[in-house]
C-alpha cells in the first residue's frame, strides 16, 4: 500500500461518511467542546467564581453522581415514551438554561440545585443520544457509527480542554462566567442539531406497557451490564490510579501525565473505528469485552514495573502499560456498544440502556477507592489480585451474554421498520 493509500485509509476511519453518521459525529464533536470546557475548568469556577469551599465540590458532584444512578432507568423509560429525539432536544435545553443559571448561584444550596438537575438531565441525554443513534441506523452501522461519534467526541473534548486554558490564563471572575455562558450556548446549538437530525418512526409498543424499573427484574442482562460496568474501569485507572501511582511510586517526570492523557486523546481519535470492526453482533460484542478485559489486565501486570526501574526504563514501562490501557478501551468501548444496540428490545430500549449504565455508574462509584487502595497504597503487589479479577471478568462475560441472547427480554415486540423519515 503506497502513501497515498495509507493517509486515504487514515482518513476515512477519521472522517465520517456523509450522512446520519457524519450528522451524528458533528453534534456529537459540538456537544464535547462545551463538555469539555467544564470538564477542564469546573473546579476553578466552583471555588474562584462561586465561592465553594473543595470540601462542598466534592460533596454536590458525589451527591450528583447518587441522582445519576438513581435516575437512569427511570429518565430511560422517558425516552421510550416520548421519543429519544424529543427526549434529547428537552433536556439540551434545560441544560443550556441551568448552565446560565450558575453565575447567579448563591451558596451551597444554589449550586446543589443545579449540579444535581444538570445530573438528572445528563443521564436522560447520555440515554436518549444513543437510542436515537440504535434506532436510527441499520444493524450493521451502528457500531460504527458510535465509534465515529467517540472519535470526534475526543476532538471536541480537546478544543474544550484549549479553551479552558485561554479562560484560566485570564483568571478573572467575568471570564469564568463567560465561560459557563459559552457553554451554555454550545448546548442550545447542539440541540438546533439535533432538531434538524431525521425523525425516526413509532416503535410498536406492546400492549400492557412495562414498568420503568421492570427491567431490573431481567436477571441476565443485568448479570451482562454488571460484568461489561466493571471494565469500564479501564477510565478510572487511565485517569485516577494510574497518575497516582506515577505520582508516588516512580520517578517518573509529573508532565508525563499530561502526556499520556495527550497520547490517550490522539489514539482515540485514529484508531477507534478501526477497533470497532467485529462488534456489531452480540457474540462479536462479547469476544471484544473478553479481549478488554484481557489488555486491562496486562496493563495490570506491566504498570508495577515502572515502580521498579529508574529513567527512561521507567518512562518505557509508563508508555507500555498505558497503550495496553488504551487499546483495551478502544475494544472494550466497541463491545459495550455492540451489547447495547443488540440485547435490549425496541420497544423497551431506553429502560435497557438506561439500566445498562448502571454497571459503569457502579464503577465509578466503587472503582476510584477500590483500585487505588488496592494498586498503589499495597505499593504494588496489589495489581496482580487486580488483574486477576479482570480476568476473571473476560472468562464470565462471554457465556453471561450468551445467557442474555437465549432469555427473551421483558417487554419485547418485533422489532419496527428501521426506516427513517427525515425532517422535512
Amino acid at each position: 500500500m503506497g502513501a497515498r493509500e495509507s493517509i486515504s485509509t487514515a482518513v476515512r476511519h477519521v472522517v465520517p461518511p456523509a450522512g446520519l453518521t457524519r450528522a451524528l459525529a458533528v453534534q456529537a464533536m459540538v456537544f464535547a467542546v462545551g463538555h469539555g470546557l467544564f470538564q477542564a475548568g469546573s473546579a476553578v469556577f466552583f471555588t474562584r467564581a462561586l465561592g465553594l469551599s473543595p470540601a462542598q465540590v466534592g460533596l454536590g458532584l458525589s451527591l450528583a453522581a447518587g441522582a445519576s444512578l438513581l435516575g437512569t432507568v427511570p429518565l430511560g423509560g422517558l425516552t421510550d415514551r416520548y421519543g429519544p429525539q424529543r427526549v434529547w432536544i428537552v433536556c439540551l435545553l434545560l441544560d443550556a438554561a441551568l448552565f446560565a443559571t450558575y453565575p447567579f448561584v448563591g451558596g451551597f444550596a444554589g449550586f446543589l440545585a443545579v449540579v444535581l438537575a444538570l445530573a438528572t438531565t445528563g443521564a436522560a441525554t447520555g440515554t436518549a443520544r444513543q437510542v436515537y443513534s440504535i434506532n436510527a441506523l441499520r444493524p450493521e452501522e451502528r457500531v460504527t457509527a458510535m465509534a465515529y461519534q467517540r472519535s470526534s467526541l475526543n476532538v471536541g473534548f480537546g478544543l474544550g480542554a484549549l479553551i479552558s486554558g485561554l479562560v484560566l490564563a485570564v483568571d478573572t471572575i467575568w471570564a469564568y462566567r463567560g465561560m459557563v455562558f459559552f457553554i451554555a450556548a454550545v448546548y442550545l446549538v447542539t440541540a438546533g442539531f439535533v432538531r434538524r437530525l431525521p425523525r425516526l418512526p413509532e416503535v410498536a409498543r406492546p400492549a400492557e406497557p412495562m414498568s420503568r424499573l421492570a427491567v431490573l427484574r431481567d436477571r441476565p442482562f443485568l448479570a451482562v451490564t454488571l460484568l461489561s460496568g466493571m471494565l469500564t474501569a479501564h477510565q478510572t485507572l487511565y485517569l485516577t490510579v494510574m497518575p497516582l501511582w506515577i505520582l508516588t511510586r516512580t520517578d517518573a517526570p509529573k508532565t508525563l501525565i499530561a502526556a499520556l492523557v495527550l497520547l490517550n486523546t490522539v489514539l482515540v481519535v485514529l484508531l477507534q473505528v478501526r477497533a470497532s470492526r467485529g462488534a456489531d453482533t452480540a457474540p462479536g460484542a462479547a469476544r471484544a469485552s473478553r479481549r478488554g478485559a484481557v489488555l486491562i489486565a496486562l496493563f495490570c501486570v506491566v504498570l508495577p514495573i515502572s515502580g521498579q526501574t529508574r529513567g527512561w526504563l521507567t518512562v518505557a514501562a509508563l508508555v507500555a502499560a498505558a497503550t495496553l490501557l488504551i487499546v483495551a478501551e478502544l475494544i472494550e468501548s466497541a463491545g459495550t456498544w455492540g451489547l447495547t444496540a443488540t440485547l435490549p428490545p425496541a420497544a423497551q430500549r431506553g429502560a435497557y440502556v438506561g439500566a445498562f449504565a448502571l454497571g459503569s455508574q457502579l464503577q465509578f462509584l466503587i472503582a476510584p477507592a477500590g483500585l487505588t487502595a488496592l494498586g498503589v497504597s499495597t505499593g504494588g503487589w496489589g495489581w496482580y489480585p487486580a488483574a486477576a479479577i479482570f480476568v476473571l471478568v473476560g472468562l464470565a462475560i462471554v457465556p453471561a451474554v450468551a445467557w442474555a441472547e437465549r432469555t427473551p427480554r421483558l417487554g419485547a415486540t418485533p422489532e419496527s421498520t428501521e426506516a427513517v423519515t427525515p425532517v422535512p
